[in-house]
């Protein structure tokens, strides 16, 4: 036991990390509820050079957007329009295909697409856009869609998960997002989205992705209305699941964003609270290989505190066309370049490295 933290009140399962010890529920509410911050990090950072040194990750690419139509209305949502509202957006497909162009030749590892549940598009649009995005970019990969979004193509295409994930796949989509998960309690949802599909589901969606040999994302949204005990219970639902089937690669813990939605009377969360959330992550969930802070929700200054914390990735570089966290209040940056990037997680002392969207390394690391 290091010393300086043996009169911690979480000394105990300090103790248990530097075994090599499986933490449970129990532990993980006592990490949630602790205002020893200095002794959660030193544990958290204790699991993550363990598992990954110093290298700190990040990757260069692009967000499309290709409608925030939306039949849905989640609380918590600041992106969607109802059909027919100002400032609605749909995209043609010729309109992204010459969009995308500009990018080839230009090293984009990842084009990270997501839109709304559109009530006008056909199945056909989503697969025709994969064909063509694959056609203009070979070389990048396509993180495509939530699981709401997956579920919504099985109800137009009137076709078995198993059967539209496999088209999805041969249309050229190479993993799923993290979208959709927020909290996964019941009493959350009834409030919050009561018609968005609940974690069973948004769980057998990532099982028939994991099945096919795809990475996928897991997420989860706080600070709004769960509870400390809701968010473990998140947590570890991930962490078994993900004993079974070895597929999530990277765990992305989302602050909510108050503004411009219809979830009222509800403060964005501190900083320190957010500490918590990514160093508890990274100590419950033992078997996911990555905790990601997302700097363009997080903000630059707290994703660089939060590399002593758990967190080993910040994502991407360039976000000229995120619009789901600023159109929520986000007044970070759109777009931050790859020296800036890489001067801030050296200035944190640790080793900033590219990597793809499968979180393969693209350059040699002395870390």
């Amino acid at each position: 036991m290091n010393r300086l933290f043996a009169q911690s009140g979480i000394a105990d399962i300090i103790d248990k990390v530097e075994r090599g010890q499986r933490l449970g529920g129990d532990d993980g509410l006592r990490l949630m509820e602790t205002d020893d911050i200095a002794a959660l990090g030193y544990a958290a950072n204790l699991v993550r050079e363990r598992m990954r040194g110093d290298v700190t990750t990040y990757i260069v690419n692009r967000y499309l957007h290709y409608s925030n139509v939306c039949w849905d209305t989640c609380k918590f949502c600041s992106f969607y329009r109802k059909p027919g509202e100002p400032g609605t957006f749909t995209k043609p497909l010729a309109e992204i295909f010459k969009w995308a162009e500009q990018f080839a030749g230009q090293g984009v590892q990842e084009m990270h697409i997501v839109g709304g549940l559109h009530p006008s598009l056909k199945y056909d649009y989503y697969l025709d856009l994969l064909r063509g995005l694959k056609k203009i970019l070979p070389d990048t990969a396509l993180k495509g869609f939530t699981s709401v979004e997956v579920d919504w193509f099985c109800r137009i295409a009137r076709k078995s998960l198993d059967v539209v994930i496999r088209e999805l796949v041969d249309a050229g989509l190479d993993s799923l997002t993290g979208g959709g998960a927020e909290i996964f309690a019941d009493r959350v949802r009834d409030i919050l989205c009561p018609n968005k599909i609940r974690a069973r589901r948004w769980f057998d969606i990532h099982e028939a992705a994991h099945k096919l040999g795809l990475k996928t994302q897991a997420t989860m949204l706080y600070g709004h209305i769960e509870t400390n005990a809701e968010r473990v219970d998140h947590i570890l639902r991930i962490r078994d699941f993900q004993d079974r089937t070895n597929g999530f690669q990277v765990f992305i813990p989302l602050a909510y964003h108050p503004e411009n939605n219809a979830l009222r009377g509800v403060r964005r969360a501190g900083g320190m609270t957010d500490l918590k959330v990514y160093a508890a992550s990274r100590l419950l969930l033992d078997n996911v290989p990555h905790i990601k802070c997302y700097w363009i929700s997080a903000g630059l200054k707290l994703a660089q505190v939060a590399l002593g914390y758990g967190v080993d990735d910040l994502d991407g570089i360039v976000y000229e066309h995120e619009r789901i966290f600023h159109d929520a209040g986000s007044n970070t940056p759109q777009e931050v370049g790859e020296a800036a990037l890489r001067a801030m997680i050296a200035e944190a002392g640790r080793a900033p490295c590219r990597r793809d969207s499968r979180y393969n390394l693209l350059e040699t690391v002395n870390a």
